[in-house]
């Protein structure tokens, strides 16, 4: 039944009529996961704390105003969740709908980079500088056309009731959507965010009931593709120097070693409750490059100690364990393959960043999710939190 009062957007819920839209907005909160949303907003604040301490004293970067990276930082995460507000309030569905539209604006974004626009940062040439200090990594926001994308095209026909699961054919079609934007971030080169792309695809492919030949057709194409881009010299000197330095910790300590051995030392000397926050000699003493970056997780360690540190990855495996289960209990095969590719975004994002800072994995310039200093990430990530919670929110009631 529908009239006047009655309240249905983007599919959320039943229609209620004769209830007001408070009702359906206490309806709507309620049906909001909580954990994963206050998970990120604590990991989001835990990082202010530790980008300020990072550049506090860094008077080369923060134009003399200790608090120039912390007020940039929150400003980010607010404006990250307004982002999320606006996805949810939208909804997986009506997004499904403009993907196409979301998939042309970041491959011409992307393509920007290639053009004088793009700019290098920090060895990448992945930016675009927008003036004001403000700058746009756009391979950020592919990774979440990417899953929308290869979602919309491997679930229309099983959503449908046409096929039990993606013919090979729409399998084709989607490994060639997210191959465009993978080969473009590739030429940049930013082999860090082509390594987390791939890894969405493989979740995605898995959580679609794909042919496993396409799973393990594609790690074969990709191993046979890194030996190519080796062979062929596509890569750049400064990353051939970090694949070197973590085959071999102990190559050239003072060089390209020296990033990964002081985050080491920095981690190490916390040891199980830190020396305190705003404490850390490795910090304070400016020993670690990108420390409110790529590195920030070495502050954690340091000055929070095991404890502190220990806390992150608890609050990274929450967002982890209530996006399987949202994954798990979605009664369609889209928002399964979209949550399973933030899944697998996130899950790898936070192992390669965090071992990096361990040594147990190579330097590859991604940032630590919610926590990292970034305005790009930042934003990129509450999205994806806002689709979790769209698809959670617009599950029939009986779910």
């Amino acid at each position: 039944m529908t009239g006047a009062n009655s309240f249905s957007v983007s599919g959320y819920g039943p229609e209620r009529a004769g209830w007001s839209r408070v009702f359906a907005r206490d309806s709507l909160a309620r049906r909001l996961d909580w954990p994963i949303l206050l998970s990120a907003l604590a990991l989001s604040f835990i990082g202010a704390a530790l980008v300020y301490s990072a550049t506090r004293n860094r008077t080369e970067l923060n134009q003399g105003d200790p608090y120039y990276f912390l007020l940039r930082h929150l400003l980010n995460t607010g404006i990250g969740f307004a982002l999320m507000v606006g996805t949810v309030w939208l909804g997986h569905r009506t997004l499904r709908t403009a993907v196409p539209i979301l998939y042309g604006i970041s491959v011409f974004l992307i393509l920007l980079v290639l053009t004088p626009l793009g700019a290098t940062i920090n060895g990448a040439h992945a930016w675009i500088v927008l003036g004001g200090g403000f700058s746009l990594q756009p391979s950020e926001f592919v990774k979440v056309t990417i899953i929308l994308g290869m979602a919309m095209l491997l679930a229309a026909r099983v959503d449908a009731g046409d096929k039990p699961y993606p013919d090979h054919r729409t399998v084709l079609q989607s490994l060639g959507l997210a191959a465009v934007p993978i080969v473009i971030v590739l030429l940049m080169p930013d082999l860090g965010s082509v390594m987390v792309m791939v890894v969405i695809v493989l979740g995605v492919l898995l959580a679609s009931g794909a042919s496993n030949r396409w799973v393990f057709g594609l790690i074969g194409t990709g191993a046979m593709g890194a030996i190519a881009v080796w062979q062929l010299g596509l890569l750049d000197e400064y990353q051939i120097n970090r694949f070197a330095a973590f085959a071999n910790p102990d190559l050239d300590p003072a060089g390209v070693g020296y990033n990964t051995n002081q985050a080491r030392i920095a981690i190490g000397s916390g040891g199980l409750t830190g020396t305190g926050l705003f404490k850390g000699s490795q910090t304070t003493g400016q020993f670690v490059p990108e420390q409110q970056t790529d590195f920030v997780f070495t502050v954690a360690g340091e000055e929070l100690g095991f404890v502190g540190a220990g806390l992150i990855l608890v609050l990274l495996g929450i967002v982890l364990w209530r996006a399987c289960r949202i994954a798990r209990e979605t009664t369609e095969l889209y928002g399964t393959i979209v949550a399973a590719g933030i899944i697998a975004w996130f899950a790898f994002q936070s192992f390669e960043n965090i071992g990096m800072t361990l040594g147990i994995m190579p330097v590859a310039g991604l940032p630590l999710p919610f926590v990292s200093y970034g305005g790009s990430s930042m934003f990129a990530v509450w999205v994806a939190v806002g689709l979790l919670q769209s698809i959670r929110v617009q599950r029939p009631m009986s779910a």
